[in-house]
């Protein structure tokens, strides 16, 4: 028969004290029955909760239940007898499915690439994190206890997430400063250590910048078994526990708050610079270099949450990357191509990463549907933030071969058809006082590519870069911005075509970055110029490309 499970967070206290008195009052005939209801509702509430949130948290993958598994079948007090461990572990001490899921939340949430964890025991949350982790990231846990590396590492070796995991074995305020001395920062720290030392753990992290701008701590069993609050504790641990809680609570560098979940939950972040600096202020020069723009700092001023965004032909190539980007920076997207298919299958896309997007077919050579794309999207949105004119064909010809149909129908395309939306956007955006125009023009408006001929597309790619500089010194006194990109030679299924293989290998021994350009290398610019830090841009023409122009 397994050993009674012994109480260990409040929850579970208060389920094994109302089992008690439920057990007192039915062998106390005169308890009223109304009483005893009461205690059972009460008993039903309490011992529910636990296992609800269990069953309706996202279930945990293979590798961890195999740990959980692991740790809670292990003998802790035989490996402490034969002197593989240093302390005696109790197997509550294992981070549990509702808290390991809720970590890899928060790493999800603060966006973290980089994770601090002291105190490991068996890995359970460190895998649980690793999870959450960008397949570039790394979690680092400082563990005391050899014998819990060797425990752990062949599960993390199972996942495919195991990697991001480095444990490094010592006392943990060592490592810290190590880490210190390495000019390590982190996104996220966790702690859950010796208690006595939660108060160190978290001044140094503070005092030396272990944690990043905007970083995160969560710190581990901060409601301690309810001996916290408690007013006749006298466990160690409860008072240590107290004391940190207060004293957090106390500083002035930032907020936090406890989340019951479990043995307690700290959440704690550093707050606004406004908030915390006017102890210094005499010491710094306090403007907008220091607190920020509006008080938002640099990445803050490049979200575009709020913003409505069109782009011509995002159904596939750089449109389609500049509509991710847009709505991966929080704006709202109106994905617009010639074929409509296309442009329904973008959407989806981009709906699957929760952005809102609707689809719009229309050929920007013709002005009845251009402004009929200007209209929908008004009367949907009520407003255009930023206006994305990508659009564009090119046919190559021989000058002395160029026909006036190639001509008019690149020129109708790439400058009449940006003009227009230029036109029609503009409008709308200088009765709002305000917007972003941003224009797809070409290296080739800069330099003449070789060795293809392309005498319309060259052409007309510079009368963009023109309008651009034109609208762009007309407009900017009235709110709204006009710029536009030109990107060197881009990688795309075309280029890969057997036709084209020996001009890739031309293009590529003039481009000193020796790749072309993949729409990615575009995006971090489409949403620069769309956002308020490019507020003080306007004509400008910026080129990616590798630096294929300046040989």
């Amino acid at each position: 028969m397994p050993p009674a499970k012994v109480p260990d967070t409040p929850v579970e206290h208060i389920v094994d004290l109302l089992e008690k008195a439920k057990k007192l009052a039915e062998g106390n005939g005169s308890i009223p029955e109304e009483l005893k209801s009461y205690l059972q509702k009460a008993l039903d509430i309490a011992s529910g909760l636990d296992d609800y949130l269990e069953r309706m948290t996202t279930q945990e993958s293979e590798p961890l239940a195999e740990l959980y598994k692991k740790t809670v079948s292990h003998d802790w007090e035989q490996a402490h007898k034969e002197g593989k461990t240093i302390f005696k572990l109790p197997k509550e001490c294992v981070t549990g499915h509702v808290e390991g899921q809720t970590l890899k939340m928060l790493v999800h949430m603060s966006q973290a690439k980089r994770v601090l964890e002291i105190g490991m025991f068996t890995g359970y949350g460190a895998l649980s994190m690793a999870e959450g982790l960008p397949e570039d990231g790394c979690l680092v846990a400082c563990e005391l206890e050899p014998y819990l590396k060797e425990f752990a590492q062949p599960i993390f070796d199972k996942s495919p997430h195991g990697k991001k995991i480095i444990v490094k074995i010592g006392s943990a305020m060592d490592t810290l400063k190590e880490l210190a001395a390495a000019g390590e920062q982190f996104d996220m720290v966790f702690i859950d250590a010796d208690k006595n030392n939660y108060i160190n753990y978290y001044n140094y992290i503070l005092d030396n910048n272990l944690l990043r701008l905007q970083g995160v701590i969560c710190v581990d069993n901060t409601l301690f078994k309810g001996k916290v609050y408690l007013k006749d504790t006298t466990d160690e641990n409860g008072l240590a526990l107290r004391q940190f809680n207060q004293f957090v609570s106390d500083d002035p560098r930032v907020e936090q708050v406890i989340v019951p979940l479990r043995d307690g939950l700290s959440i704690i972040r550093r707050v606004p610079v406004a908030s915390a600096c006017s102890s210094v202020l005499g010491k710094i020069t306090d403007d907008e270099v220091f607190r920020g723009v509006g008080g938002h700092l640099i990445l803050d001023r490049m979200h575009l949450g709020g913003k409505v965004a069109y782009v011509t032909g995002a159904g596939q190539g750089i449109g389609r990357a500049f509509a991710h980007a847009l709505g991966e920076a929080g704006a709202k997207v109106a994905v617009v191509d010639m074929d409509q298919v296309k442009a329904a299958a973008v959407v989806t896309e981009l709906s699957l990463k929760g952005i809102l997007a609707f689809p719009i077919a229309a050929d920007v050579s013709k002005p009845e549907d251009v402004q009929r794309m200007i209209d929908s999207i008004v009367s949907k949105w009520g407003v255009i933030h930023i206006a994305c004119n990508n659009a564009g064909i090119n046919m190559n010809s021989n000058s002395e071969d160029t026909s006036l149909e190639e001509w008019d129908q690149t020129f109708n395309v790439n400058l009449r058809g940006t003009f227009m939306c230029c036109q029609a956007a503009g409008r709308v955006m200088l009765k709002q006082g305000y917007g972003k125009i941003i224009n797809t023009a070409s290296m080739a408006s800069l330099i003449v590519p070789h060795p293809q001929k392309q005498l319309s597309y060259n052409t007309s790619k510079a009368g963009v870069v023109k309008l651009t500089q034109t609208l762009g010194t007309e407009w900017i006194d009235r709110g709204v911005r006009v710029n536009c990109i030109s990107p060197g030679i881009v990688d795309t299924p075309l280029i890969h075509s057997e036709s084209l293989r020996p001009l890739v290998q031309r293009w590529l021994s003039d481009i000193p970055a020796g790749r072309l350009a993949q729409v990615t290398d575009l995006q971090a610019a489409v949403v620069y110029l769309a956002s308020d830090a490019s507020d003080y841009m306007t004509g400008h023409n910026l080129v990616i490309e590798g630096g294929q122009s300046l040989w």
